[in-house]
């Protein structure tokens, strides 16, 4: 197939290393598509700016104070939650979608305009994922099709998750871990219908997986439960008495910028 790229670039490295290393380029993400649908479909693009409504409009405080004398903060002051939303990329729906859901959740129509140039959506056999056996009793497995071939560097796989802390969407992508940088064709994203019975429309642009490029190497395969040493125990109770006495103090001196 023809491609055309649209990429992306991201790297770790201090700015420091690269001032002095000039030469090496930056690890980069491509997202490769059919030149037939280029400028047709809504390209994929860095996660925050998918960042969901819910999120965008909620305040940072509350305007009362907590337990402790501080303000009162919202889920938007949560800088790990908004780390998450800003991790990888997110692939967005192609077309406008329309489902018309039954009350047994399982009988799923699906529609789009006659003049797509593929099906955004397909059904799996409901024995792929044990159905009707738990927890999948009422379940019809989908999958949206994926239009971008994903193009990551040597050593890198690429996560492909259902968007993190969006409880407004009203499906779930089931996550797979792909090499990328082996496999050559498109990744399709499985998902189940969580939303309620009824017609639905799903627009073009719906963000439809998120995608974290993993380097592989860096993957921590070794673990120790044990218990904590008396030095241990003591910082794990400084921090939290910071925590939750001092304001802003996971922003100005834990958090390490993405």
């Amino acid at each position: 197939m023809a491609e055309t790229r649209i990429s992306f670039g991201f790297d770790d490295a201090p700015r420091a290393a690269r001032a002095t290393d000039a030469a090496a380029p930056a690890p980069r993400i491509e997202f490769l598509c059919d030149p037939a649908l280029a400028g047709r479909i809504p390209p994929p693009d860095r996660a925050i700016r998918f960042a969901p409504e819910w999120f965008r409009r909620l305040p940072r405080e509350m305007g009362m104070t907590d337990a402790n004398g501080l303000p009162g903060l919202t889920v938007k002051a949560c800088l790990p939650v908004t780390d998450s939303l800003s991790l990888g990329f997110v692939i967005p729906l192609p077309f406008d979608v329309m489902l018309q859901v039954p009350e047994d959740r399982v009988h799923i129509a699906m529609g789009w305009a006659e003049d797509v140039p593929f099906a955004p959506l397909e059904q799996h056999h409901p024995g792929q994922i044990g159905a009707p056996e738990p927890p999948f009793e009422a379940t019809m497995p989908l999958k949206f099709i994926n239009p971008w071939r994903i193009k990551v560097p040597d050593g890198y796989s690429v996560l492909f998750t259902q968007p993190m802390n969006r409880p407004d969407l009203p499906f779930a992508c089931f996550s797979g871990l792909v090499d990328c940088d082996r496999f050559e064709t498109t990744v399709n994203m499985p998902f189940v219908w969580t939303g309620p019975p009824g017609q639905h429309v799903l627009s073009a642009g719906t963000p439809i997986a998120q995608l974290i490029p993993i380097r592989r190497d860096a993957l921590l395969k070794d673990h120790l439960a044990r218990e904590s040493s008396e030095a241990e125990r003591e910082r794990e109770a400084a921090a939290r008495q910071r925590k939750y006495h001092e304001e802003s103090t996971y922003s100005r001196e834990w958090r390490v910028k993405k």
